[in-house]
């Protein structure tokens, strides 16, 4: 039925630094085609970002340019809802009342906390350990029906999905009972500099990631110093030769061709032409999003004007949600 109504799919994404191609040909890009499918509702999460230090003025800065950068990838708020996490107060108020229906040892096996915690030392912020109770409310205010994430990201919807079911045991069904969306799988990018390891926005090597926003010399250079290996062949064999592996995935994504057309084209090639194509091939494609980026980015008060309509307008369902929620728990 053409009127059937579409399920509602929740995203979000953290401002703690500018999104790298990994972020976006893993993920990003795919959220632009889940609008065709979904009710979308995404959300740059700046409440979670302050688990670990942050410089006041920098975070703020981020905020508006990972919000601007997911309108410039092709984000529409015509279609989906598209907001900033600390603008809907929502959020807060139910991650207290849900930390209420989740237990210690829950929290203490998330892998993401046992990762993150050994590099804060002695002093582990609160935040760090019970932030999956904030993304669990995250995703629960929209009645969310589906979670795009990646494989890393099953236990935080596994969670998400026992403190729901607890509520809804414990009183009545309350929270739609969300599921794990993998989709269409994304290109799974690795460090150009460690291509055993994920790429990372947070890398202490500045060559082992290609941020959104480098300009084309700084990506060109980044990919000419991309570890490869001595066999001087490029072919796709990610347990043999992960590195050019790793940029055959890269330039599949940059240049929308299949990784079998990719080793084709470079058959005979040598790495130095290779590597080259490559930052060449990335930068063309990202330079329509990094114009319109740079549109957006220069006109705050039109950024502010959406970011606040869209805000009111996720407040409005997430109230109703909290509404429900504080009468079945007592609160007035």
């Amino acid at each position: 039925m053409e009127n059937e109504k579409k399920q509602t799919a929740y995203s979000a994404i953290q401002p703690s630094g500018t999104f790298t191609i990994g972020n976006y040909y893993g993920a990003l890009k795919n959220w632009v085609t889940l609008q065709d499918e979904f009710d979308c509702i995404f959300c740059v999460a700046n409440l979670h970002a302050i688990t670990v230090p942050q410089v006041p003025a920098e975070l703020r800065q981020r905020t508006y340019e990972a919000y601007a950068l997911l309108l410039a990838m092709g984000i529409d708020p015509e279609r989906s809802l598209v907001y900033v996490q600390s603008q809907v107060h929502q959020h807060a108020e139910l991650s207290w009342i849900l930390n209420n229906f989740t237990y210690m040892g829950e929290l203490s096996r998330m892998t993401q906390y046992k990762d993150k915690s050994q590099k804060q030392g002695k002093n582990i912020r609160v935040g760090l350990f019970d932030y999956p109770v904030l993304m669990a409310a995250d995703i629960l205010l929209y009645q969310s029906d589906i979670v795009p994430i990646g494989a890393d990201q099953k236990q935080h919807v596994e969670i998400c999905r026992d403190i729901a079911e607890r509520f809804n045991s414990t009183f009545s069904p309350t929270f739609t009972v969300p599921e794990p969306y993998f989709g269409t799988a994304g290109a799974r990018i690795k460090s150009l500099q460690e291509p055993e390891k994920k790429m990372s926005k947070s890398d202490q090597n500045v060559n082992a990631f290609v941020s959104m926003l480098d300009d084309k010399d700084t990506m060109i250079r980044k990919f000419k110093r991309a570890v490869t290996d001595s066999l001087a062949q490029v072919k796709y064999d990610p347990e043999n030769q992960p590195g050019v592996s790793n940029l055959l995935e890269i330039y599949s994504c940059a240049a929308g061709t299949t990784i079998e057309e990719a080793v084709a084209e470079f058959d005979g090639k040598g790495y130095g032409d290779f590597k080259l194509a490559v930052g060449e091939t990335v930068a063309d494609a990202l330079m329509p999003v990094q114009d319109e980026f740079r549109r957006l980015l220069s006109d705050k008060k039109q950024l502010d004007e959406m970011m606040r309509d869209n805000s009111e307008k996720a407040a409005y369902i997430a109230e109703k949600t909290l509404r429900k929620v504080k009468r079945k728990v007592g609160l007035l």
